[in-house]
């Protein structure tokens, strides 16, 4: 799938770049990302299955993330563009009904990371000259992801025993991208700020202990700073 999308990203330059080579910018951005909570994942995800016997918050997953997008013009009201960002958080998890023999909690550590690639068109109703200017599109992302249960487990098949164990499953899924927002240009730099959803799951290993798909997507809320050149 990164292959397919990387093909779409370069015809994208090919096309756009003679016609607009003085129509470029650089965004830089930073915000956060709020993955899909409990109610919209299925009963097949891997925290929605977790929580019948972890504890943890599904908000420990809300998270800062970065990243940057080059875009050109395909003529004065559309834009397109290629970009990648990064997002990280852990949440940490007891047992619910369970603890060691002398109280202490069994604890584990619930990591997710997502680096997205992401090719992007979008239009400019007011075009690209004026004092403020507001956008929307869509595209498609490919979603590079990792997710890993680290720490102690219950094995109920041998008398509840408690293991260690690290449990890491990762992929790379293309998922859906609907996005708005509006820049305001000050010269040739531009401050900004967007809204971004994205779709996607991923399939866990065959192995894993609970669940067999991690949910990926969410929205996004993004501070930009736009470079003209």
């Amino acid at each position: 799938m990164r292959r397919s999308i990387a093909v779409v990203c370069l015809g994208l330059v090919v096309v756009a770049t003679p016609a607009a080579a003085q129509e470029q910018s650089l965004n830089l951005f930073v915000g956060g990302f709020t993955p899909r909570g409990l109610d919209g994942r299925g009963t097949h995800d891997v925290l929605f299955q977790n929580l019948d016997f972890l504890t943890f918050d599904i908000k420990d997953f809300n998270g800062p993330t970065v990243g940057a997008e080059w875009l050109f013009g395909l003529g004065h009201n559309i834009e397109a563009g290629v970009g990648t960002g990064f997002y990280q958080r852990t949440s940490p998890a007891i047992h619910t009904r369970l603890t060691h023999k002398n109280g202490d909690e069994i604890e584990q550590d619930l990591k997710l990371r997502v680096v997205p690639f992401t090719a992007t068109l979008r239009v400019l109703p007011l075009g690209r000259n004026g004092a403020i200017r507001p956008y929307f599109g869509a595209g498609v992302a490919v979603l590079s992801w990792r997710y890993s249960e680290t720490g102690e487990f219950v094995d109920f098949d041998h008398n509840n025993e408690i293991f260690r164990d690290n449990f890491v499953s990762k992929g790379s899924n293309a998922a859906p991208l609907v996005l708005g927002g509006a820049t305001f240009p000050l010269g040739n730099v531009g401050l900004g700020g967007e809204i971004r959803w994205q779709g996607g799951r991923g399939n866990l290993s065959s192995d894993w202990p609970a669940g067999t798909k991690i949910d990926l997507g969410g929205m996004t809320y993004l501070f930009m700073v736009n470079l003209r050149f």
